[in-house]
């Protein structure tokens, strides 16, 4: 089965589990009251366990309640205001969806042209198919946001800095854990401190890096970007995975070295596959990097590559700032990292508890 195949059934089963969920609670209870009658249930543990869920979700409602609010706000529309009491209550007054139709504007397939030709016979003929609109956004809002190009330029940004981290991560790491080598400590310590300097230099780095990008008259390139991203995100990622390999019995190695499998076959159909939970966790954490940085992306780039944190910064007026259409943009940007990690949480924590265990 293929790497998408096997995330596609995983998804399907999470989502499996997810809707069996109400019925094992119904069950759960239906078991509990009958004990309880039948006094095969301690009532005093049921209290406890009661009291302990009730606590729980009072933690969660005051961690969502800000989320909360800020959805509230957006779902005020243009008139929302974080300083009115009718805006910023924890119940809205009224609902509107065109600050979300405003972020997300129309969704269509764009036209399209494709030239096709027939080599050595001189043959051409084109391909086309108009504009098919799904959802016209102006017959509820007057404009739209230019959310749909600072997603694309974000999400090009997320995936290369993935592409060319992870091909560096991945190798490094699997040398540094399995691999005995002069000067290996040296460098472990380096990815240590290199994993501290942005921190500690501050703006001096910011400077520096925008002469060296001036310099080289490279200030508008995505790519470029992306390769400064992927060089920040290689020390920590580097050192986590590590740790994650640790972990793995080198005595699945030494067995597959026995049926005769080469060192790259071992790397690959033994270790990577057993350090999946690593890797998950990796690759998100370096796609946050892409996805979520600002203040490099705001002086670098110019408004045509410009990503979603800088677009949601340029919202802000000197004197006013439209609340409603603000947290909408807020919200749609933040979506994809919660449905990344809901479908990654077990193997992200996974490989934190593995990786923060030895070193």
């Amino acid at each position: 089965m293929s790497v998408l195949g096997r995330i596609a059934g995983q998804i399907a089963s999470d989502l499996k589990a997810a809707l069996e969920k109400p019925r094992e609670l119904r069950e759960g209870i239906q078991y509990t009251l009958a004990g309880i009658r039948e006094g095969t249930v301690d009532p005093r543990d049921v209290a406890k366990t009661v009291c302990a869920t009730a606590a729980a979700v009072a933690f969660v409602f005051v961690l969502l309640l800000p989320v909360y609010w800020i959805l509230t706000i957006a779902l005020q529309g243009e008139g929302a205001t974080l300083y009115s009491t009718d805006s910023a209550g924890l119940i809205p007054t009224e609902f509107s969806l065109d600050a979300f139709i405003w972020v997300i504007g129309d969704v269509a397939i764009p036209a399209k042209v494709i030239a096709i030709s027939i080599p050595f016979t001189g043959i051409e003929f084109y391909l086309s198919w108009p504009r098919i609109v799904f959802f016209d956004a102006s017959n509820h809002v007057d404009s739209t946001s230019d959310f749909p190009r600072y997603f694309w330029n974000s999400l090009v940004i997320g995936v290369t800095t993935v592409v060319i981290a992870m091909a560096v991560v991945v190798p490094a790491a699997y040398a540094l854990s399995r691999r005995k080598f002069v000067g290996r400590m040296k460098l472990l310590y380096g990815y240590v401190l290199f994993t501290q300097v942005g921190a500690g230099l501050g703006i001096a780095t910011v400077i520096a890096l925008y002469t060296i990008f001036s310099s080289f008259g490279v200030t508008n390139n995505r790519f470029v970007l992306s390769v400064y991203y992927a060089a920040m995100a290689v020390p920590f990622n580097t050192w986590l995975l590590k740790t994650y390999m640790d972990s793995i019995p080198v005595s699945y190695e030494e067995a597959a070295i026995m049926d005769g499998a080469s060192p790259f076959r071992v790397a690959w159909e033994i270790v990577l596959p057993l350090a999946k939970p690593g890797l998950a966790t990796i690759f998100i954490f370096i796609f946050l990097v892409g996805w979520m940085e600002f203040v490099i992306a705001q002086l670098v780039l110019r408004p045509e590559n410009y990503t979603l944190p800088v677009g949601l910064f340029m919202l802000v007026d000197t004197y006013t700032v439209p609340w409603g259409q603000f947290s909408a943009f807020a919200l749609v940007y933040a979506s994809p990292v919660v449905f990344i990690y809901m479908f990654a949480q077990r193997y992200i924590e996974e490989g934190l508890s593995f990786g923060g265990m030895e070193g």
